[in-house]
């Protein structure tokens, strides 16, 4: 099955600042992303249902960028840019990850999903 990137881009009303730390603290993981975050170095490691999956921060920019690599899908990471609205003042949230490509819908909803989960807990 052919792996394809895909990019969302989601807005939120909390400083880049905030959502940042919400994407690389494990406590702050575990209150939208996954159910337990350890972090060891610069290696994550995330629990959902009992599997684990790992993956190695490679790239974090406070309030502009943060990239892991994942363990197990070799080239694939997930990356996370942060920027404002020079219109609105929101912060933009622009997502890059890794699917299947017949899974491109139902991951765009996980992350649809992620990303209201993100947006209680930091406040809007």
């Amino acid at each position: 099955m052919k792996r394809i990137s895909f990019q969302l881009e989601y807005l939120f009303r909390a400083s880049p600042t905030i959502i940042h730390n919400f994407l690389t603290t494990p406590d702050c993981l575990t209150r939208w992303f996954c159910e337990d975050c350890n972090l060891v170095d610069d290696r994550y490691t995330f629990e959902w249902d009992g599997s684990e999956e790992e993956a190695l921060l490679i790239d974090d920019i406070e309030a502009e960028r943060v990239r892991l690599q994942w363990e197990e899908y070799g080239d694939e990471y997930l990356e996370f840019k942060l920027g404002k609205s020079p219109v609105t003042g929101e912060t933009i949230l622009e997502l890059t990850a890794f699917s299947d490509e017949d899974e491109l819908e139902e991951e765009t909803q996980f992350w649809d999903t992620q990303m209201e989960n993100l947006k209680r807990a930091t406040g809007g």
